[in-house]
């Protein structure tokens, strides 16, 4: 589930929101066509902007999230633990591409001026993993039972510029940037028995700063700033920004939140235009560029999509990344995940194949009848689970007769003589002794998202391309 209101499309990590701004050719007239094609001091500032994009859009999205008195659906104050309670279903709004795979355990929180406690109960042989991002939207920890395994362990995430002890029993995490998001997941079935054992495991996590560790502790009560938009999707209100005010506030938060080393040459680079932690010298910039530096940058980001030098993998129909919680240098893929996908795993976690269409001259719709087949020995590889996720054309689940929004061995279908597997993807009912394997689909425009937790790294493993999705077939 993205946890951000309408305002990107997975998690986590999909691929859903690129159908739309992706195919426009660029033009530019005027005088302003000098100012975009002609000026190192214009492609600097984009630049600039796709840098800074994953830290921009971290705080709004922060803002939004946190701008709540008390903890209500996937908000809460800084610094309280958020607790999804059970899996949304087809009348579900607030946010797009939902999954009904894990229930999210989240929390915003900054390790700038003190460290802070993360204690996790024994999850026993539950799969679950507990991703930490940075400010600029690295996974820069992700315990978990790939990890760290499902015993109680005790973690103390500290800040950039901390160099105290570690108390005994602890073990370090370090964030290399202030503002810290952690988004939790913990598998569950939704059978009313296993929701409230996960209840349970939810209510043991423990979060709250070192200085209070070993005392009682209640987070304090958030604030409601009514200036803060809380209506308007989070990439929109990024977008928005003319650059001015864009780079003031980037430069703002790369003081708590620093550029990494391997950031040095580009941040010597974006001085020319006044761009420092800090500081940001508007004078420097072309006031004609105000609007068009967002409006290219952000037209730079999207595009890559298309022309992605190997950052994303097409085949088969499907669209995907291995490349996504991790980023070094590739400022570029860094800030296309954040448009479409904040808060992305590491490939080892998640990985999460998208079918826009069967076919480059139609689109999915449920006047037809498709099936996605799996031959013996060949189902998704992966040391966690995978499902398979039916959305409407909005990112929405489908309301359905069995109300089943995904398929999964946990659904328990039922294999072939050959051993295979086949997954019938239709509007109607494909019959009583092929129900168990229906995925319901809607009248109209329908999306499909595979879900793939813990792949395999060995092969056959979708990380190193020795196994390849099967096509989704017309009937």
């Amino acid at each position: 589930m993205n946890l951000t209101r309408r305002g990107f499309g997975l998690g986590g990590a999909s691929l859903l929101a690129l159908a739309a701004g992706t195919g426009h050719a660029l033009a530019f007239e005027g005088p302003l066509a000098d100012l975009v094609e002609g000026t190192d001091e214009f492609r600097t500032a984009v630049d600039a902007y796709v840098y800074g994009y994953p830290l921009v859009t971290m705080e709004y999205t922060r803002r939004i999230m946190t701008n709540v008195a008390a903890g209500e659906g996937t908000r809460g104050p800084m610094g309280a633990l958020i607790k999804l309670r059970e899996y949304p279903d087809a009348s579900f709004r607030d946010v797009t591409a939902p999954n009904a795979d894990t229930l999210y355990t989240t929390a915003w929180f900054d390790v700038g001026d003190e460290p802070w406690v993360l204690a996790q109960p024994d999850m026993g042989d539950r799969y679950f993993l507990l991703p930490l991002l940075s400010g600029w939207t690295d996974v820069f920890e992700v315990p978990g039972k790939r990890t760290t395994g499902g015993a109680a362990k005790t973690f103390l995430v500290t800040g950039p510029g901390w160099s105290g002890t570690v108390p005994e029993g602890m073990t370090e995490l370090k964030s290399p940037t202030s503002m810290v998001w952690l988004l939790g997941r913990i598998y569950c079935t939704g059978t009313p028995e296993d929701y409230a054992a996960v209840h349970a495991l939810q209510d043991a996590f423990k979060l709250q700063p070192l200085s209070s560790w070993g005392k009682e502790w209640t987070p304090p009560a958030g604030k409601v700033d009514p200036a803060i938009d809380m209506k308007t999707p989070t990439r929109d209100q990024v977008n928005a920004l003319p650059a001015a005010d864009y780079f003031t506030l980037l430069a703002e938060l790369m003081k708590r939140n620093p550029p990494a080393a391997a950031d040095a040459p580009a941040m010597e680079r974006f001085a020319t235009i006044g761009l420092a932690p800090g500081r940001f010298d508007a004078s420097k910039l072309d006031k004609r560029a105000d609007r068009r530096i967002p409006s290219v940058g952000y037209d730079k980001i999207m595009l890559h999509f298309v022309d992605s030098d190997g950052d994303i993998t097409r085949e088969n129909g499907w669209s995907f990344t291995t490349k996504a919680g991790i980023y070094g240098t590739d400022y570029l893929q860094r800030a296309l995940v954040t448009a479409i996908g904040l808060g992305a795993n590491r490939p080892q976690d998640a990985i999460y194949p998208t079918s826009l269409k069967p076919n480059a001259l139609e689109n999915y719709s449920g006047e037809h009848r498709y099936v996605l087949r799996f031959p013996k020995g060949q189902l998704p590889p992966v040391q966690g689970f995978w499902s398979l996720t039916m959305y409407d054309e909005q990112l929405f689940f489908v309301a359905n007769p069995i109300n089943r929004y995904s398929m999964s061995i946990r659904t328990n279908p039922v294999y072939g003589e050959d051993g295979s597997l086949t997954i019938y993807i239709q509007n109607e009912s494909p019959g009583a002794d092929k129900e168990a394997n229906w995925l319901p689909a809607p009248k109209g425009k329908f999306h499909l998202m595979l879900r793939l937790y813990w792949p395999t790294e060995s092969s056959p493993s979708i990380i190193n391309a020795t196994w390849a999705i099967p096509k989704v077939e017309k009937v």
